[in-house]
């Protein structure tokens, strides 16, 4: 869910960076099969073994613009601790050529993961494609930043560009931690999280910023798109899910 809904940020004090935003599946012409459907549909199934068995990350970077190690392997860590998959999560990782696209409509991120992805749902497999774009979202403007969109239910861009750019900041947080805290908070979103697919098991909705939590330093947090939120949260390392969140998971098939 773009971030107008996640994550971190910086630039200047007045800078509001928007890590995820809400226009996602909406512009997206969403269809019917499994692999393009509306957010937040495929939680039960990411989260559960009760009809997929196994999980497969297909993680396409644009040349040039691949994750950190260190990020993925955080990233791999969250889906392990929140997940039940007894066949296990794979990782498949590869490079293409830019799409010369940059700035990127939502719209434009589906058509790249139309053109470019490979794994879908098959068997008792289910499949989420994970875009590392070149350049940034058209949606920011001198107040927002956008660092990740999870746009389908089984669908996510991370605006590699533009994590480049902020890590290149004087005391900003590692590349890598900004690229995990975005990869978590999105998949996150693809979980159901916040009453997005996964039903709240107790009102931590943030009735402000919907899609997003409203306790203090969990990972869903829709301030951490603050300055200030950003410095705070990533300066100890990638924020974690609060209990109100796991608890919403657990009851929807995670653990």
């Amino acid at each position: 869910m773009q971030i107008t809904k996640i994550l971190s940020i910086l630039i200047i004090s007045s800078l509001i960076l928007a890590s995820c935003s809400n226009d996602d599946d909406n512009s997206t012409e969403s269809g019917n099969t499994p692999n393009t459907q509306q957010l937040g549909t495929s939680a039960n199934d990411l989260l559960s073994d009760a009809t997929y068995k196994g999980l497969t990350i297909e993680l396409v970077s644009v040349e040039g613009h691949e994750p950190t190690i260190n990020a993925v392997n955080i990233f791999k860590r969250f889906l392990e601790e929140r997940v039940f998959k007894p066949d296990g999560i794979t990782v498949k990782q590869r490079s293409v050529p830019s799409s010369g696209k940059s700035p990127f409509s939502i719209r434009e991120i589906a058509q790249i993961e139309q053109n470019t992805r490979t794994e879908f749902n098959q068997g008792d497999e289910i499949a989420v494609f994970v875009y590392f774009a070149d350049g940034s979202s058209e949606e920011d403007n001198g107040q927002q930043i956008t660092l990740g969109s999870a746009y389908r239910n089984t669908s996510m861009v991370i605006y590699e560009g533009t994590l480049r750019r902020l890590s290149s900041n004087p005391r900003a947080p590692m590349l890598s931690t900004i690229e995990a805290a975005t990869l978590n908070h999105e998949f996150a979103h693809l979980m159901g999280l916040v009453n997005i697919g996964t039903p709240l098991q107790s009102p931590h909705e943030d009735s402000e910023n919907k899609g997003h939590c409203n306790v203090p330093n969990c990972l869903m947090e829709a301030a951490i798109s603050l300055e200030s939120g950003m410095m705070d949260m990533l300066g100890d390392g990638v924020p974690v899910l609060d209990p109100l969140c796991i608890a919403d998971l657990r009851a929807n098939g995670g653990r």
